[in-house]
């Protein structure tokens, strides 16, 4: 069975940091483009950061310089480190697999940055 599974949320205080993972149970991992989305209650899913199977990575203008989005193929695992946490973080972040066989989203892991 094709599974994403998310881990790593959490409660933390503005200026924080977490580490979020993916772990995927994908034997296409490697050719996979990961991303990492979030929602926030009333707003659409956005994309948050992205990264290809060359590790070519793609981010939000928001988390820029903030976030760092990373991939082990070998443990078939996506992280995204998340420094310097703002409230407007605050969502559910769901993980991604896309590639030409399939698309697979992950069943979210809840961020909240809050005093």
């Amino acid at each position: 069975q094709v599974q994403l599974v998310e881990s790593g949320g959490g409660l933390v205080q503005p200026g924080g940091s977490l580490r979020l993972s993916c772990a995927a149970s994908i034997s296409t991992f490697s050719i996979s483009t990961m991303g990492w989305y979030r929602q926030a209650p009333g707003k659409e899913r956005e994309l948050v950061a992205s990264i290809t199977a060359g590790d070519n990575t793609n981010y939000a203008d928001a988390v820029k310089g903030r976030f760092t989005i990373s991939r082990d193929n070998g443990k078939k695992t996506v992280y995204l480190q998340m420094n310097s946490l703002k409230p407007e973080d605050t969502a559910v972040y769901y993980c991604n697999a896309n590639n030409v066989f399939l698309t697979k989203w992950g069943q979210g892991t809840q961020v909240t940055v809050s005093s």
